[in-house]
C-alpha cells in the first residue's frame, strides 16, 4: 500500500505527493509520458523522488520537523514563506509539486541519486625540480543538477540553506 504524508506527521509515509496528484500536475503541465505508467511504476517514481529531497533537502529546510515520528522532512514548524507561518498540519503545494516534478523525471530513466564519479586525480601538469604537480580539476558535483527545483522550493530553505539557521529581519 503507498502511503502519501498528509501533513499529520505519519510514520510509515512514502511519498509527498499522491498519484492522484501527481496524474493531474503532469496532465496540467502536458507531460505525455507519465499518463500510460502504470500505477506500481508511478508509485516507485514518487518514491525515489521522495528519497532524492530526503538525502538532498533534509539539512537545508527551515523550521523543524512538527512530529520526532514522522518519516518525511514535512510537515515542518517554524517556517514562514513570504512573512506568513506555514501551517504545521500541511505538505505546502510547492513541496508536493517538487517531487511530482522530480517523479517524472524518474520515471523517464533520470537517476535522481547517482553514485558520483569523482575522478581518478590524473596529473595535468609535472614539474621536477623544484617538485610541482598539478591535477586536471575535478568538475564532478551533483549540486545545482535540478535548478527549477531548488528555485522552487528555496522559499522554504533557512537563511544560509542549513540547519537550524533562521531568516533575521531588521525593521
Amino acid at each position: 500500500m503507498f502511503i502519501t504524508e498528509t501533513g499529520a506527521g505519519l510514520p510509515n509515509a512514502e511519498s509527498y505527493a499522491s498519484v492522484a496528484a501527481a496524474d493531474a500536475r503532469c496532465t496540467a503541465l502536458g507531460i505525455t509520458n507519465w499518463a500510460p505508467r502504470t500505477e506500481a511504476s508511478k508509485e516507485i517514481a514518487l518514491r525515489n523522488a521522495t528519497r532524492f529531497m530526503l538525502a538532498t533537502y533534509r539539512q537545508r529546510w527551515a523550521g523543524r520537523r512538527a512530529h520526532q515520528t514522522q518519516a518525511l522532512d514535512w510537515p515542518r514548524y517554524g517556517v514562514c514563506v513570504d512573512g506568513f507561518p506555514v501551517l504545521t498540519t500541511i505538505v505546502p503545494v510547492e513541496v508536493c509539486n517538487a517531487c511530482i516534478d522530480l517523479a517524472a523525471r524518474a520515471a523517464d530513466g533520470t537517476e535522481l541519486l547517482p553514485d558520483l564519479d569523482v575522478g581518478n586525480n590524473q596529473i595535468k601538469r609535472d614539474k621536477t625540480g623544484p617538485i610541482e604537480t598539478e591535477y586536471f580539476e575535478n568538475n564532478t558535483s551533483a549540486a545545482g543538477r535540478f535548478v527549477a527545483i531548488d528555485a522552487m522550493l528555496q522559499p522554504f530553505f533557512g537563511a544560509a540553506g542549513g540547519a537550524g539557521m533562521i531568516k533575521v529581519v531588521r525593521a
